[in-house]
């Protein structure tokens, strides 16, 4: 955990959110500025800055995270119309939080190109 991580704090429950699923390896919440109707987060637990710092040994909690996201949407019943998944890295990628995150975004056609 990083102790100045918004998102390090969530999973460790000192900040509320809304959760929607989770298990040992992950946590998904609804983001507080949903750019879709359904806007997602799905987070490892443990903290990776990026995409770009995960390590040969995260490739499985990588694949974790996706799976994740594909259990959610159906959950949350949007799997059938589709979804966006998105993981910004870096500055120039538009990452603002820097814990990997995973966004699903649903419940509208997403144009393309993206931004």
């Amino acid at each position: 955990m990083q102790p100045n991580c918004i998102f390090c704090k969530i999973v460790a429950k000192e900040i509320p959110a809304k959760i929607v699923f989770e298990d040992e390896h992950v946590l998904a919440f609804h983001d507080l500025h949903p750019q879709s109707p359904v806007h997602v987060l799905v987070i490892p637990k443990v903290h990776i800055a990026s995409l770009a710092h995960a390590t040969d040994e995260q490739s499985a909690l990588l694949g974790h995270c996706l799976r994740a996201v594909a259990k959610i949407a159906v959950e949350l019943g949007v799997a059938d119309n589709g979804y966006r998944t998105v993981i910004n890295t870096g500055n120039d990628g538009g990452q603002t939080v820097h814990h990997l995150h995973v966004h699903l975004l649903a419940g509208r056609q997403h144009g393309w190109p993206p931004g």
